[in-house]
This record gives C-alpha cells, sequence and structure tokens, in this order.
C-alpha cells in the first residue's frame, strides 16, 4: 500500500510521515509548501509541491504513485484568521477536501483518513467531551472541519469507503528541535515569542467561567498525534474484505490544563518569569474543551503517552533550535 499524505511537509505533518515511514509504510507527500518545509520529511520521501485544489495534479499523483490509501491533514487552522476570512477557510478546508475526495473515488482509493478538530464541538457543557457530544463551533475554522466530517461520511456512504475522522485537541511539542512548530500562533510558541522579546507573555480573557478564569485546553503531544495517525492506518489496512470501517475518534489525554497552568509550566522550564499581560478574549474562544478518549482506546488500542512537561520541554528545545 501506498498513502498519499496531503499537507505532510507541514509540522504536524512532518511528524505524521515520519511515523508512518518508521512503521514500513509507504508514503508519498502532497504540500503547497505555503507553512511546510521539506526539511519534515525524511530521505527518501517523495514531495510532490502542489495544491489539493488543483485536480489535474491530484490524478496525477494517484496514479503515478499507485496510492491505495489517503491521509488528509492539509487545511488552514488558525481560529482567528478563520473568523476574519471565513471564504478563504470554506474554499482551502472543504473545497480543497472535496477534489481530493473526487480524485481518490474516480482513482479507486477506499481508504482516507481525515485530520479533523475538536474545533467542531465549540463549547459544550461537559466535563469530558465524548464523540457523541452534539457538534456547535464557535468558528468558521470549526465549521469547516465539521463540514469535512459531513462530506467524508456521506462519501463513505455513497462510495464505500472505509473512514476514520480524527478530532484533534491542542497539539504541543516536538519529536525533535528541527520538527518543532515554527508558527507562533498556538500557546506555548506564541509565549516562547513574548518571552524571548523580553515581553510578558499574552492571556486572551481571564474571566471564562473557569477556576482561575483562563480558558482549559487538552494538551496532546504531536508524537501521540503521528502514533495516533499509524494506528489508524492500521486498522484500515487489516479491515478484512467487505468490511467498512467509519470512525470518529478524538485524540486527547483527557486532562484539562488551564493557560495559567501552561504558563507556570513554561516557567519551570525555561526559567523565564511568565507573568502574563491580560488581554481581550479572541474571538471564537471556547472556556473549556477536554477530552474522552475512550473511543479511541478501545477502537485502536491507542492512549497519549507524553505529559505536559514533555510537551513544553521538547516545544522549548526547538524554539531554541529555530532562534539561536
Amino acid at each position: 500500500m501506498t498513502w498519499l499524505i496531503t499537507g505532510g511537509a507541514g509540522y504536524i505533518g512532518g511528524h505524521v510521515v515520519r511515523e508512518l515511514v518508521a512503521a514500513g509504510e509507504s508514503v508519498v507527500v502532497l504540500d503547497d509548501l505555503s507553512s511546510g518545509s521539506p526539511s519534515h520529511l525524511p530521505p527518501g520521501v517523495p514531495l510532490v509541491t502542489g495544491s489539493t485544489l488543483d485536480r489535474p495534479l491530484l490524478d496525477r499523483v494517484l496514479a503515478e504513485h499507485a496510492v491505495t490509501g489517503v491521509l488528509h491533514l492539509a487545511a488552514r487552522k488558525q481560529v482567528g484568521e478563520s473568523v476574519a476570512q471565513p471564504l478563504r477557510y470554506y474554499h482551502e478546508n472543504v473545497e480543497g477536501l472535496r477534489i481530493v475526495l473526487a480524485a481518490a473515488v474516480d482513482a479507486g482509493v477506499r481508504r482516507v483518513v481525515l485530520s479533523s478538530s475538536a474545533a467542531v464541538y465549540g463549547m459544550p457543557d461537559v466535563e469530558l467531551v465524548a464523540e457523541s457530544t452534539p457538534c456547535a463551533p464557535m468558528n468558521p475554522y470549526g465549521e469547516t472541519k465539521l463540514a469535512g466530517e459531513w462530506l467524508l461520511n456521506a462519501c463513505a456512504e455513497a462510495y464505500g469507503l472505509s473512514t476514520v475522522a480524527l478530532r484533534y485537541f491542542n497539539v504541543a511539542g516536538a519529536a525533535s528541535p528541527e520538527l518543532s512548530d515554527p508558527g507562533a500562533a498556538n500557546l506555548v510558541p506564541l509565549a516562547f515569542e513574548r518571552l524571548t522579546a523580553g515581553l510578558p507573555p499574552l492571556i486572551f480573557g481571564d474571566d471564562y467561567p473557569t477556576p482561575d478564569g483562563t480558558c482549559i485546553r487538552d494538551y496532546i503531544h504531536v508524537s501521540d498525534i503521528a502514533s495516533a495517525h499509524v494506528a489508524a492506518v492500521r486498522r484500515l489496512t487489516a479491515a478484512a474484505d467487505g468490511e467498512q470501517v467509519r470512525l470518529t475518534l478524538n485524540i486527547g489525554t483527557g486532562l484539562g490544563v488551564s493557560v495559567r497552568e501552561m504558563l507556570a509550566e513554561i516557567a519551570e522550564v525555561t526559567g523565564l518569569d511568565t507573568a502574563p499581560e491580560v488581554t481581550a478574549r479572541r474571538a471564537g474562544d471556547p472556556a473549556r474543551v477536554v477530552a474522552s478518549a475512550e473511543l479511541i482506546r478501545r477502537e485502536l488500542g491507542w492512549t497519549a503517552r507524553h505529559g505536559v512537561r514533555d510537551m513544553v520541554a521538547s516545544a522549548w528545545a526547538g524554539w531554541q533550535h529555530r532562534h539561536p
């Protein structure tokens, strides 16, 4: 089998590619390199530079590499940006997936793993968010991810696809410094950027209905995200003839960490003063989103192996590598 990984040269994609190659899988990567880098890929992995919106290119890649499964990771993913640019997000995230699925169906590809997000849930009033929790996204990014799941399910029903949709919670950390998150939009790298510039880290609102007033999230190490993809690939590959796999699964730890608690971890790891500056809430940020990870454990035999300290320490090593 050969797996096409869209967005495979990105921060998360690079980790997924490396885990799959280490597991003995054959892969080809399609990435427009808008946020990815060829350096994220291990030697020998074919990289096709281009967009998921380019149907002729997809047709060629699927045929030339005899692709038998697709991992669709390519998407725009910033909440605030999606609020400001909803047309761009629907075009790239939903239309991009539609074109990938159309090409896959026409090429006879019947296995698809979709990168989704906990943003589909919005702000559920539950202690732990299960896959059965009603979805009510609060921003266009989450809407596009939920629409992508609907589209995937419709295609599975119509064309007999076997599918796994993986709802990521808050990703952090790195397997090695050169694979660290190059952006500064997520909490941990954003805090590093401010601290190393001699500025206080920002807290976007401290008046949420949580114990310390700041948002609570389930943080998941990017290496655990990658290993969950390997487990999903193995589940689809091992399916018996005639068996259709249809799974939607959270990737999380089940542990909630507030922004203030994360800043305290950052202070411990870096030795820097993380006394924050509190600013206005960001549009579309829910107060608390923490995963139930029971279904993925039951269906794929997967559990997270890394804790918050591992995430922060590996992310800090990566930040120092990128900003010596």
